[in-house]
């Protein structure tokens, strides 16, 4: 295709407008995200956009496919030597963006500067924590010696993305959002970054995996949710994400859209104030005054509102179709999925009499926090529970946040209860188990985002299990158990899991995935073969 002519239109509608025959090589892919990413170092902040863009950069030597299950990437293989031992054996012929050959250094490189990236708000460390030796074999062939079996090596490392130790060596966070160090082994190779606004993408014609369509692709950032709808819809952009859950009805009503969607591994939550035995701060009495202990700690109260929450009025009227219901961490046919621990059912007459039962017979009152900017409807969601709650006889309060406020008071443990949500990266249950049910552990890196404090021994101890046990069936069952004792005791409030959807331009084809990452590589001409 001439330069003429692809100056003439924009890569949007190049996108969705070429002729069939054209070649899929050719083209060009302008898309919109709803969430900026914040970083390109692929070891400074774990949040789901900046895991996409480096993960069209980068590459791990694990990866998922769309359903979360781990598949070679940078290594071919991999087996369990003994029970501390994992040997990697590494994909021949790989080079860098910028012609260096991949090696076992390499890898062992990227292990050491992990945990010692400054001042990152969300470090990468858990993933290697429990290396404590790196075995370079040969070039192509490393071990990694733990301390203990260490089941969930394979998984972990799919959050790890592999730099050049040469080009890396003094690599800085800014050198890699400036864009000289964003350079990896991935289908695509960073041309320009524009904070917040956009980064430039030229596919990378020595990737070593499936190459991607696209010759080129903007990413575009449009946090506003009409504006990115209606870019789409004017041919802006051909590809958006995150969809407005207001906005399907006419989408999928629209001749020139298609939408992808799958059931996500994001879970919507409430967390609750474990940590005060005494007056919690947003706990009152019918007559506004602190209650002298905090009612979180009877767990009959906290069965009672769970119980006084009608999840499929919220999932059906407030996310208008786009979750299901949830009584656990992950949905049906994940891996450590609880077949019998099904949703609380909706019983606000059974929340009165288990609150009466707890010594609250009039109810009390109460707060309940959230975000407005962050999750679907968060803002929504809050105000339909707060109104659920209230007719159960607790007078409930509501105030949403923007995210950036919001997190900052739920870190320091200020509220009672409040939304949440956690996308669980690995698709099976030891990873919201270690990051929100937990007892915090900074050793361990466990508890990071149990933000209400929750502990529960036996919890801990069957995860301690768990994640020693090399057997998968024996490993599936011991978290199995460890999520039955964390969701019966209620250490955190389920709501639903969202579903993931996207919107494109007829023409256009995608592959949904589980884990909500936006990645160009994910999207092709329909018809074009991967």
């Amino acid at each position: 295709m001439g330069g003429c002519f692809r100056a003439a239109l924009s890569g949007a509608v190049l996108a969705w407008m070429l002729l069939p025959g054209m070649p899929a090589r050719a083209q060009e892919l302008t898309m919109a995200v709803g969430a900026p990413v914040t970083s390109l170092d692929p070891h400074y902040h774990q949040l789901s956009p900046n895991t996409a863009v480096a993960q069209m950069i980068f590459s791990g030597l694990t990866a998922t496919d769309g359903h979360a299950r781990i598949v070679p990437d940078l290594a071919e293989s991999w087996r369990a030597v003994d029970a501390t031992t994992w040997e990697f054996r590494l994909r021949p012929g790989v080079r860098f963006h910028n012609g260096s050959d991949f090696t076992a250094e390499d890898v062992a490189f990227t292990f050491q500067r992990v945990p010692n990236v400054p001042n990152s708000p969300s470090s990468y460390a858990i993933y290697t924590r429990p290396i404590r030796e790196v075995q370079v074999v040969d070039a192509h062939t490393l071990r990694l010696k733990t301390a203990a079996p260490y089941p969930l090596m394979p998984t972990d490392l799919v959050s790890v993305m592999i730099l050049d130790a040469e080009t890396h060596a003094k690599a800085t966070t800014e050198g890699f959002n400036a864009g000289p160090m964003a350079v990896g082994t991935g289908p695509f190779r960073m041309v320009s970054h524009r904070n917040g606004d956009r980064i430039l993408f030229e596919r990378n014609e020595g990737y070593f995996g499936t190459p991607p369509a696209w010759q080129r692709v903007t990413y575009r950032m449009i946090t506003n949710d009409a504006a990115r709808t209606a870019a789409l819809l004017a041919g802006d952009v051909a590809f958006i994400d995150q969809v407005p859950t207001s906005d399907l009805a006419k989408l999928r009503g629209d001749a020139r859209v298609a939408l992808s969607e799958i059931t996500g591994l994001r879970l919507i939550y409430l967390a609750l104030d474990h940590a005060r035995r005494e007056a919690s701060p947003f706990v009152a009495d019918n007559e506004g005054k602190p209650l002298p202990r905090n009612p979180l700690q009877d767990v009959r109260v906290r069965r009672a509102l769970s119980m006084a929450i009608d999840r499929g009025a919220i999932v059906e009227r407030v996310m208008e179709g786009a979750a299901i219901p949830a009584g656990q961490f992950l949905p049906e046919g994940s891996f450590s999925y609880v077949s019998d621990l099904a949703p609380t059912p909706y019983d606000p007459e059974g929340a009165k009499r288990l609150l009466a039962e707890a010594g609250f017979p009039q109810g009390f009152r109460i707060t309940l926090h959230g975000p407005n900017d962050r999750y679907p409807n968060d803002a929504r969601i809050i105000q339909a529970i707060g109104q659920m709650w209230s007719r159960a006889g607790v007078r409930t309060a509501v105030e949403a946040q923007p995210w950036t406020t919001f997190i900052a008071r739920a870190g320091k443990q200020e509220f009672s209860i409040f939304l949440q949500g956690w996308g669980s990266s690995s698709g099976e249950g030891s990873n919201p188990l270690r990051n929100l049910t937990a007892t915090p552990d900074r050793e361990k890196g466990y508890g990071a985002s149990n933000r209400g404090r929750y502990s529960n021994p036996e919890v801990d101890r069957l995860l301690g299990e768990a994640m020693q046990e090399l057997d998968d069936a024996k490993r599936e069952a011991l978290l199995q158990a460890a999520t039955r004792v964390a969701f019966e005791d209620v250490g955190i409030l389920p709501l639903h899991i969202q579903k993931n959807v996207w919107a494109m331009r007829k023409g256009l084809a995608h592959g949904p995935r589980a884990d909500e990452l936006t990645r160009a590589q994910d999207i092709r001409p329909a018809g074009a073969t991967r």
